[in-house]
């Protein structure tokens, strides 16, 4: 299994980074990894998005475990790796968030995809907060 994890503090409040999480179509605001994305549904369990990263194939991703104002994860199988991504809101006594960015990965690509899956988190969320903080 590859693990890796990244967080970010920022003054925005669990529910200002709920909100940019639901919006999956305004994703590519705040995460340059992103050429295409679109979503299959509601935000909820169960439900499908296509994503297409910068000069790569689409995918299609998963959401489970969405918990409005806490967070939610994804999952991703390609060709027997499955990539799992827990995305965590948690409430500061300030009034503001920790987000936490949380991989795990199994399979057999796992150590080629780890790498490649997480490198751009710190970038995704500084650039998270930005926006977060904006409004």
């Amino acid at each position: 299994m590859w693990t890796h994890e990244e967080s970010i503090e920022t003054s925005a409040a669990p529910a200002r980074i709920w909100q940019l999480f639901a919006d999956v179509q305004g994703w590519k605001k705040w995460n340059k990894g992103i050429d295409n994305i679109q979503i299959h549904g509601a935000f909820v369990d169960g439900t499908t998005f296509t994503m297409q990263p910068p000069g790569e194939d689409v995918f299609t991703t998963t959401l489970i475990d969405v918990r409005e104002n806490q967070g939610f994860t994804d999952e991703t199988i390609i060709d027997g790796t499955r990539v799992l991504v827990h995305h965590k809101i948690v409430p500061l006594a300030s009034g503001g968030s920790k987000v936490i960015y949380s991989t795990e990965i199994t399979g057999p690509a796992a150590a080629d995809f780890g790498p490649m899956v997480t490198a751009d988190f710190p970038d995704v969320l500084s650039a998270l907060k930005n926006i977060a903080e904006l409004s």
